[in-house]
C-alpha cells in the first residue's frame, strides 16, 4: 500500500468530494478515482458509497480511517527523521473561534506562530457557536476554539479544555467595587452592558435573573467584548464577561471584579478538530503552542 494513496483516501474522506480532493492535491479527478479504486481492490472492501454526486464513507471506510492516519503520520515522521528541523510547513491553517477568544487569547500567539511557520497562511473565522459547529462539520475550518459548557461530540477530537470563570465587573471606582455579597437586585439597578443574546454565558445570566423573579434590561448589547470593556472604562456601568477578557484591566487596577451574592459561573474554552481530519504539521504546531501558552496562565 502506497502512502500517497492513503493520503489521497484521507483527503477524499475529509472533503467528501473527489473533485475537491483532486484540486487540493494537484491531481486530475481521474487520477484520484483510480487511486481510490486501487486501494479498494487492494483491501478487498468498499471504502466509499457513491450516490449521485455525493460520496460518503462506508462502515469499512470509517474503520480504515485511523489506520490510514497512522500510516501517513508514521511516513511523515520517518521522512522528517534525518532532517535538521529546517523544513517549514506550507499551506493554510483555518481556525474557527469566538471574537472574544480571538481578541483576548489567540491574538498574542498568532505572531509567534507566523515566525515559526512563515509559509502558512492563517485564516480566522469568527461567529456564534452554532455557526462555528456547522463550520467544523462542513470542513470549513481545521480547528475549532470555542467557549461553552463542557461539550462533547462523537464527531470531534478534543485536544484540551480549560475552565473560564465569568465575572461581574465594573470600573475600579464604581460604588459597588470592594463591597461584599452584593445583592443581585442591587446590581441590576446599575446600567448593564452585555454581549448579544445567544452567547452561552449571557444565557446563564438570564436564567439566574429569571430564577430570582427579576428582569435584565441592558442599555447596550454587542458581540464586541473589547468595545464593552472600553465603554465600561470611559462611561461606567456593569458587565458580565469571561475573566480572560477583563483580566488585563483588572491587573492594571482599572476594572474590579464584583462580589455578588449568587453562585459563581464558569464556561470552558475548548479546542477540537473533526475526527476525520488529517492533522497537518501546522495544526500540530499550533496546538502545541496554544497549549503551552495557556498552561502558563
Amino acid at each position: 500500500m502506497e502512502v500517497r494513496t492513503a493520503a489521497t483516501f484521507l483527503r477524499v474522506a475529509e472533503l467528501q468530494s473527489i473533485t475537491k480532493a483532486a484540486r487540493e492535491l494537484g491531481y486530475s479527478q481521474g487520477a484520484v478515482t483510480i487511486q481510490i479504486q486501487q486501494l479498494e481492490q487492494e483491501l478487498g472492501i468498499p471504502l466509499f458509497e457513491r450516490i449521485g454526486r455525493k460520496i460518503r464513507l462506508t462502515r469499512e471506510g470509517t474503520a480504515f480511517l485511523p489506520l490510514a492516519m497512522e500510516l501517513v503520520r508514521a511516513a511523515r515522521q520517518a521522512a522528517a527523521f534525518p532532517h535538521t528541523g529546517d523544513d517549514l510547513p506550507v499551506g493554510q491553517l483555518r481556525i474557527g473561534t469566538a471574537e472574544s477568544l480571538f481578541m483576548s487569547v489567540l491574538s498574542p500567539i498568532l505572531p509567534q506562530f507566523h515566525r515559526r511557520c512563515p509559509q502558512v497562511e492563517t485564516i480566522i473565522h469568527t461567529g456564534r457557536i452554532a455557526q462555528l459547529f456547522e463550520m467544523i462539520q462542513q470542513n470549513d475550518v481545521d480547528l475549532l476554539f470555542f467557549l461553552d459548557k463542557k461539550t462533547h461530540s462523537p464527531q470531534w477530537v478534543k485536544v484540551f479544555e480549560r475552565p473560564e470563570p465569568i465575572l461581574f465587573v465594573a470600573p475600579a471606582g464604581h460604588p459597588l467595587a470592594g463591597k461584599k455579597k452584593i445583592p443581585l437586585e442591587r446590581a441590576l439597578e446599575e446600567p448593564f452592558l452585555l454581549t448579544e443574546r445567544g452567547v452561552s454565558y449571557r444565557y446563564d445570566l438570564e436564567q439566574l435573573v429569571a430564577s430570582r423573579g427579576l428582569e435584565l434590561r441592558p442599555f447596550l448589547e454587542t458581540g464586541n467584548t473589547d468595545m464593552i470593556v472600553r465603554i465600561l472604562l470611559e462611561e461606567g456601568g456593569i458587565s458580565f464577561l469571561p475573566r480572560y477578557v477583563v483580566q488585563p484591566a483588572i491587573r492594571a487596577g482599572r476594572l474590579a471584579a464584583l462580589d455578588l451574592d449568587c453562585p459563581s459561573m464558569e464556561m470552558w474554552s475548548q479546542l477540537v478538530y473533526h475526527k476525520n481530519k488529517w492533522i497537518t504539521p501546522q495544526m500540530e504546531i499550533f496546538i502545541r503552542m496554544l497549549k503551552e501558552l495557556l498552561d502558563k496562565k
